[in-house]
């Protein structure tokens, strides 16, 4: 009988895993754009510009998938917020809910429609066209309570989970439905696994994320994988607090940040679920040397099943990163053969 373990290698084996190696899932933005003259404002701004620099990426650095991961605020351009880019720094989205009248007045977007939600779903078509059906592409939408901070500022929305918690639930109903169409329209154009960024929760007590996170991610997923697709969860930071209500989740792949210790994440995630980092994107990845590195990698290799294991830093690819260190960590995925 199969697992959901096995259902998830298969749908991540490309030509190139069936030699064995450990799947490599590098997260691709500021660098890819950086690694091929382009500015990250280019990159966000044009799935063009960010597939081609993906594919380029994925000639230097061989890695096992790509993504049409760029920044949080697809979906808060499409409610209607005003999106500052400013070349190669983050981009700012302007604060769009202050009242809870602005929630009642808030529309749904089509998200197909919506310009910066559409170019996102046309770089998952596009990755699919030129990388052909087996090549794993991955989607992206943000979480309901994420996009809920992206609308009305972090401080914000934290505030009203303990003054106002109906507030942030009648806005979470509104993310949440675009959370799912948009995850729909990329599972349609292609996307076989998608990632759901809910960088928030990492920043709240498990109670709370219990309240407003749980229910909500757990429907997500069901929606994505009633389309067929995988579920890749990536909570930026500290996540060992809610590990065993993640072990709740139907998730296939959990982002596992550098703070978070790997064995931990194991023992309480289970076998069934794939776990990819937890690598130091920073001290290990773009300061390290080929030793720091080959460590660094080593430790996780011992600490968990490979079978379990996907390489990755813990979060994106800094911009500056040396290529050789990520050519290194490639080719020591390489080598390490675990039965793909």
């Amino acid at each position: 009988m199969s697992t959901n373990l096995d259902r998830t290698r298969l749908q991540l084996r490309t030509p190139k895993t069936d030699d064995g190696r450990i799947p490599f899932h590098p997260i691709l933005m500021m660098h890819a754009a950086y690694l091929n003259g382009h500015t990250y404002e280019e990159f966000m701004r044009d799935h063009r510009i960010l597939v081609e620099d993906n594919l380029r990426a994925l000639e230097v650095y061989d890695h096992d998938a790509v993504s049409v991961i760029s920044d949080p605020f697809r979906e808060t351009s499409a409610f209607g917020a005003k999106i500052h880019f400013d070349g190669n720094s983050s981009p700012r989205a302007e604060k769009l809910i202050n009242s809870a009248a602005d929630i009642e007045a808030l529309q749904i977007p089509d998200v197909g429609r919506c310009e910066r939600t559409l170019d996102r779903i046309e770089g998952v078509a596009l990755f699919r066209q030129k990388l052909g059906a087996r090549f794993p592409v991955i989607g992206w939408v943000e979480g309901a309570l994420a996009e809920a901070a992206d609308l009305m500022g972090m401080e914000d929305v934290m505030m009203q989970m303990m003054l106002d918690p109906g507030m942030v639930h009648g806005l979470c109903d509104k993310t949440q439905r675009v959370a799912e169409d948009f995850a729909v329209a990329q599972i349609d154009a292609g996307a076989n696994i998608i990632g759901v960024g809910d960088a928030i929760c990492s920043q709240i007590p498990p109670e709370m994320y219990a309240e407003f996170a749980f229910a909500r991610q757990k429907e997500l997923f069901r929606a994505i994988h009633e389309r067929g697709a995988l579920v890749k969860l990536h909570i930026c930071g500290d996540i060992i607090h809610l590990l065993p209500y993640l072990a709740q989740l139907d998730v296939d792949i959990l982002d596992v940040d550098h703070m978070v210790d790997m064995p931990d994440a194991y023992r309480t995630m289970g076998p069934e679920v794939m776990l990819c980092g937890n690598l130091d994107p920073v001290s290990v990845i773009m300061k390290g040397d080929r030793q720091l590195i080959r460590t660094k990698f080593e430790q996780v290799r011992a600490a968990i099943p490979l079978k379990n294991w996907i390489v990755m830093g813990g979060c994106e690819i800094p911009m500056f990163t040396p290529k050789e260190n990520m050519t290194l960590l490639r080719e020591i995925s390489r080598t390490e053969a675990v039965g793909f």
